[in-house]
């Protein structure tokens, strides 16, 4: 039974996989900014959650697991938003020099 729970979990994976993929290819990139935003503000909420699982004094596993998912969790927010101030600053427009 424990093989067709974990076989169930990996086709839910693959077919969400292939959906991202298919979603954010065909973004145009205009829309490539708000997207981004979108997913810093989803990479927050799962911050928190992190954040409340590792705070939880269940056990050692699900303090220590809590922990990584905090440091994960953590990366990709920050990341997300320099790379979207990185994104924003090439939009901005260049300072005219007297020549």
């Amino acid at each position: 039974m424990e093989c067709r729970n974990f076989l169930i979990l990996l086709y839910i994976f693959a077919l969400a996989v292939f959906a991202g993929y298919q979603v954010i290819s065909k973004v145009p990139q205009l829309l490539h900014t708000p997207l981004m935003a979108f997913t810093n503000a989803i990479s927050g909420i799962s911050l928190v959650a992190s954040l409340i699982m590792a705070g939880e004094d269940r056990n050692m596993a699900s303090s220590v697991l809590g922990a990584v998912a905090v440091a994960a969790a953590s990366v990709n927010a920050v990341g997300g938003f320099l790379i979207t101030d990185r994104m924003l600053r090439m939009f901005k427009k260049k300072p005219k020099t007297k020549a």
